[in-house]
């Protein structure tokens, strides 16, 4: 992959019915090694329901290419689990496919425009850098505290697995809520 070809991205959600999550978590472990093995896969991350507070699953897959991601999405092994899947569900099968990291900034529904890539770089930017100031202000002593050994690799690593959590799961889906009107303007 490289600055041409951002790659693809795909969010799925599926609300899982309150008695079948054991059966869809079965159905996962179906699904996930042929998605993992098709051609172009790059990453596969499940976010869960928290219980008694959430049904849906939520389903981020990454390929190197739109190209191969849709040839995944229009496989008919992909078409034949889906179709065993559905009973599992409160609803069908919802997706949505970007490229890059474009899904930051789509709206929930995703039939909107993205905004142009200078506002997406200005807010990536601007939520990042107070990330990378504050938080290895705060894991770095935590490691200590842990016992773990004063390794750079190790504090990195630790550091830079919070920020892209805190951007894709806490900073991104808010803060582009907070300023949609300028990012799509």
């Amino acid at each position: 992959m490289d600055a041409t070809n951002p790659g693809a991205t795909v969010v799925i959600s599926h609300r899982v019915r309150a008695d079948r999550h054991a059966e869809y978590e079965a159905w996962l472990k179906q699904i996930a090694p042929l998605c993992q093995a098709a051609p172009g896969h790059l990453d596969w991350q499940i976010v869960r329901p928290v219980a008694g507070l959430s049904e849906s699953y939520t389903v981020i897959i990454r390929f190197d290419s739109t190209a191969t991601l849709r040839q995944w999405m229009d496989s008919p092994t992909r078409a034949r689990l889906i179709e065993q899947a559905l009973p599992l569900l409160v609803q069908g099968d919802d997706f949505f496919v970007s490229s890059g990291l474009d899904f930051w900034f789509t709206p929930a529904g995703a039939k909107a425009k993205l905004p142009v890539r200078w506002k997406q770089y200005l807010l990536t930017w601007s939520a990042i850098y107070p990330l990378v100031m504050a938080v290895p202000l705060l894991v770095t002593p935590l490691l200590r505290a842990l016992g773990a050994p004063e390794q750079r690799w190790l504090s990195s690593l630790a550091v830079t697995a919070t920020v892209v959590f805190l951007m894709v799961y806490v900073v991104m889906p808010r803060y582009t809520r907070l300023v949609q009107r300028w990012l799509f303007r």
